[in-house]
């Protein structure tokens, strides 16, 4: 029996989705897919592995990651989709939440047949910190020139090799496809006269490690004025270069995973 799972997550004091060390171990438990398969083997009575559709970092948070796992039937009966949104909701710390339970097709895997991720990249431009948003947003208090970073985003739109753009030591492919990238920006007014919330979009068939936060560390460096736009096209098109010719890591508070694509 195949599960499909919809998990928003909290990924402050995580590790990342990844599992890492022994399973049950203090590290294992310090995942999101340890939290799921700890739960999830529980219930069924059988170890039970728990595939995502992305290997968010540590202290990256998720709205909608999606989620698959398979059971051998080993308890004995069909465990319903709402018997396990129940169990799993009853005994999942309170940030994690599985906000879907479905039963899939066998040949469903979320991270083999996802078909385009979106991600938001919040930003709070001001002098001034916003207490109850600190866990999720990263603050600048320089000012930032907005319509520079959207015409900077341009430069990476389309099919690009963005291994300058990611910290993968992975000898597997880094071309990846950004369809899209959409800067929205709201008046935080009530922390400063000219404070602003900012929300970078990302859409893509798919993100390298880090991709999207070296993105938007390069952005905000056009928008504080110390680096050209043109330095993007020129980053994607060379042959060799360093990845420190690209932007800084934004750090990963201000990174949620939106939502997962799939044919449907």
């Amino acid at each position: 029996m195949n599960y499909r799972l919809t998990v928003a997550y909290d990924g402050t004091r995580y590790l990342g989705w990844q599992k890492q060390g022994e399973r049950d171990s203090r590290e294992y438990l310090r995942t999101i897919q340890g939290k799921l398969e700890h739960v999830l083997s529980e219930l069924f009575g059988e170890e039970i592995s728990v595939q995502g559709a992305g290997r968010t970092d540590a202290g990256v948070h998720a709205a909608a990651q999606v989620a698959n796992f398979r059971t051998k039937g080993l308890s004995g009966r069909d465990i319903l989709p709402e018997e396990v949104f129940r169990y799993v909701n009853t005994y999942l710390p309170d940030d994690v939440a599985v906000l879907s339970v479905k039963r899939a097709d066998e040949r469903f895997h979320a991270r083999l047949n996802a078909t385009g991720k979106r991600y938001v990249y919040k930003i709070l431009n001001s002098s001034v910190s916003d207490v109850f948003a600190e866990r999720y947003e990263y603050r600048v208090e320089e000012p930032l020139d907005i319509e520079a970073m959207r015409e900077a985003a341009k430069r990476f739109l389309g099919r690009h090799d963005f291994k300058y753009f990611s910290a993968d030591k992975t000898k597997k492919s880094t071309v990846r496809e950004v369809y899209d990238i959409e800067i929205r920006v709201q008046p935080a007014s009530e922390l400063a006269q000219d404070a602003k919330h900012i929300e970078i979009e990302f859409h893509g068939n798919g993100f390298l490690r880090y991709m999207v936060r070296i993105m938007t560390g390069t952005l905000i460096e056009v928008g504080k004025g110390v680096r050209a736009a043109e330095s993007i096209s020129e980053i994607l098109a060379a042959a060799e270069v360093t990845r420190e010719a690209a932007g800084y890591t934004a750090p990963a508070k201000g990174l949620t995973l939106k939502e997962v694509e799939y044919d449907e």
